[in-house]
């Protein structure tokens, strides 16, 4: 029994030794955590039970039978954050650089099992090379089992991504296929090819920061949400961001007391909107005056800012919000916005996360480069999902709501339960301007009469009130009463129940 209790002992502190001190200090040199002490800081103290730490690869080639570490470059198991379960992996890139063996995915879809079956958050803190190239194939199909649990527990259990390191090959697929991305500045990157291979059949120079960055993929290509500073940063603002998501497709959100009065009123709001229609003004300032405590988790901040998307509270219950930004493109959607405000709102509707959006919309963004590179078609999808969302949907149009735009932007006519607008708030199908030199096409070049038509055409349409009129716009409310006539049509919209269609599955415009 001695012995035993011996050979445990001595094979626990191997496992938490990992590739050795040598290496600890090498990734400590680096600025970054270890494995296991990345997830004692993300977790609750003592909280964490970690499953299969005995495990080891099963590889004879290339002399890797006498290279063997329990835990096999993973460290995996459940904790609870804030008290609430989650499912968690951690690559550890001082074994074989974090590379993924055979067992090192079975361990991954061990716990992605598990959290299905018991309807909780799946967190994968990714270090790694990417395939263990010593066991060739054996290593692809382990790859392939992941990305198999990644399609089946999505929309089914939120599963978030922290990249912590490199991240590259097939490694970035399952990433890509979780609900979101965070990334870590200066020490993470993810990319299909690396730089090498960029250079030699393309003949590019580009270093890997450039490539795949975390500021790379915030700002340029949209694949990650957020980057931190540094690995503490990251793992502190996951511990905020999970508070904000139920634990699975069946939960309400979760709700936490909140000191800020369900009916707070912002005076302030009712000069945010320049008299000028096209100043523009910061629609971030509304959020965070209308929100629980003006705290505001916002998604993808530094892409497609021409929309805002993250997670705040009403009366201390999580709520998606959507809301155009004047300040960027004036607001304009376009083909990354559409597709960002899209996403979200799909994430929104899997997770019974209601969703508030304000709207400031002049259109979509003209021009060939939109229209080349299929505006028509990625337009779609942020129409296409706000259309399906099922969840609770309140809007509110703060100033101009034009053209298809005003549709797509979570209109009655697809289905928004309660739709909103500010007195100053112009509904139409095009700027007055612009209709006008359309309708009266005759009068262009006489200033004089294309200035009195065009006050006509504003006088008559440029409000909320013939929207009004036909139903489409359900009161038309002063700025500062904007939280308490947010939270009022959340409270009634609780026990909301709508279902779409049976069927397979839709088929979005991908």
């Amino acid at each position: 029994m001695h012995d035993i209790i011996r050979q445990l002992e001595e094979k626990r502190d191997a496992a938490r030794l990992g590739g050795g001190q040598k290496r600890i200090d090498a990734q400590h040199g680096k600025g970054k955590l270890t494995a296991r002490e990345r997830i004692e800081t993300l977790l609750d103290e003592g909280s964490f039970e970690e499953w299969d730490m005995f495990v080891e690869h099963r590889c004879s080639d290339f002399g890797m039978a006498d290279q063997t570490v329990p835990s096999d470059g993973v460290v995996t198991g459940h904790g609870t954050i804030n008290g609430r379960l989650v499912f968690i992996f951690s690559q550890d890139f001082t074994v074989f650089g974090g590379s993924l063996s055979e067992a090192h995915a079975e361990k991954i879809c061990k716990i992605m099992d598990q959290a299905m079956k018991v309807g909780a958050p799946v967190i994968g803190l990714n270090d790694s090379g990417g395939a263990r190239i010593q066991e060739g194939v054996a290593s692809l199909a382990g790859y392939a089992d992941v990305f198999h649990r990644n399609v089946m527990a999505s929309g089914v259990v939120p599963q978030i991504s922290m990249i912590m390191g490199p991240c590259a090959g097939g490694a970035v697929y399952s990433p890509a296929m979780t609900d979101f991305i965070f990334m870590v500045k200066d020490s993470s990157y993810m990319f299909v090819t690396g730089p090498d291979v960029v250079k030699t059949v393309t003949h590019e120079e580009v270093t890997q920061e450039e490539l795949g960055g975390a500021t790379t993929h915030t700002s340029k290509s949209g694949v990650a949400d957020k980057a931190f500073t540094d690995d503490l940063q990251a793992l502190l603002y996951l511990r905020r961001f999970i508070d904000f998501l139920p634990a699975n497709n069946k939960e309400k959100p979760p709700t936490r007391p909140t000191p800020d009065p369900h009916d707070r009123v912002e005076m302030s709001l009712d000069s945010l909107v320049p008299d000028n229609p096209n100043k523009p003004y910061d629609m971030k300032e509304l959020i965070l005056k209308v929100v629980d405590e003006g705290d505001f988790f916002e998604m993808q901040p530094d892409y497609a800012a021409n929309i805002v998307v993250g997670f705040a509270r009403m009366e201390g219950a999580t709520v998606g919000i959507v809301a155009n930004q004047p300040m960027v493109l004036a607001g304009c959607l376009d083909i990354a916005s559409s597709i960002k405000a899209g996403r979200f709102v799909r994430f929104c509707d899997a997770f019974n996360i209601p969703i508030v959006t304000f709207v400031d919309v002049p259109g979509f963004l003209p021009g060939t480069a939109q229209e080349y590179g299929g505006i028509i078609k990625h337009g779609a999808k942020l129409l296409y999902a706000y259309a399906e969302a099922t969840v609770p949907k309140v809007t509110v149009i703060t100033r101009k709501a034009y053209g298809g735009a005003y549709v797509v932007m979570a209109s009655k006519h697809l289905r928004g339960d309660v739709n909103l607008a500010w007195p100053a708030a112009e509904i139409a199908v095009m700027g007055s301007k612009g209709a006008v030199e359309i309708i009266f096409r005759q009068d262009i070049g006489d200033e004089e009469k294309i200035a009195k038509r065009t006050a006509e055409y504003q006088e008559r349409f440029a409000n909320p009130f013939i929207a009004g009129h036909r139903g489409f716009i359900d009161d038309v409310i002063m700025p500062h009463n904007t939280r308490a006539r947010i939270c009022r049509s959340l409270r009634m919209l609780k026990n909301k129940q709508l279902e779409n269609p049976w069927k397979k599955h839709d088929n979005i415009p991908l």
